[in-house]
């Protein structure tokens, strides 16, 4: 009996869970797993499956290496954003170069990003004080 599309697109976010890339487990270890509104590696939304997501401020964060940059990829990628607008899910784009190279800049635009669409749960101070002492 076969796996149902769903289930494929599960077990497959499953396996990404738990072999994230460099800048995925960068990313995750350092400052979204501790972030004070949850997000979740590797969820499964309609077709797609999102590096990040927090569904609190239904917020999707992709982190983009090499294979992005090719025309196909590009074309998937607009119509995945596509897909996430009409369910009013934000999708935050960055390079993996910006990971490594602006580290806390990714995680500012990030909580920037929260705020704009979850402004009643954190203060910028609050969550900066939390990045900055660990």
């Amino acid at each position: 009996m076969g796996f149902t599309r769903r289930q494929e697109l599960a077990q497959r976010a499953n396996t990404m869970r738990n072999n994230q890339t460099y800048y995925e487990r960068l990313l995750w270890l350092h400052f979204l797993r501790t972030y004070p509104i949850s997000f979740v590696p590797q969820k499964v939304i309609g077709n797609y499956i999102v590096d990040f997501y927090c569904r609190k401020a239904r917020l999707s964060i992709e982190l983009d290496g090499d294979s992005h940059y090719s025309i196909r990829q590009r074309e998937y990628d607009r119509v995945r954003t596509t897909f996430f607008e009409v369910l009013e899910i934000k999708e935050l784009r960055f390079t993996n170069t910006e990971v490594v190279e602006n580290f806390e800049g990714v995680c500012e635009a990030i909580h920037i990003e929260v705020q704009r669409r979850r402004n009643d749960v954190l203060t910028q101070e609050n969550c900066f004080q939390k990045l900055k002492t660990r």
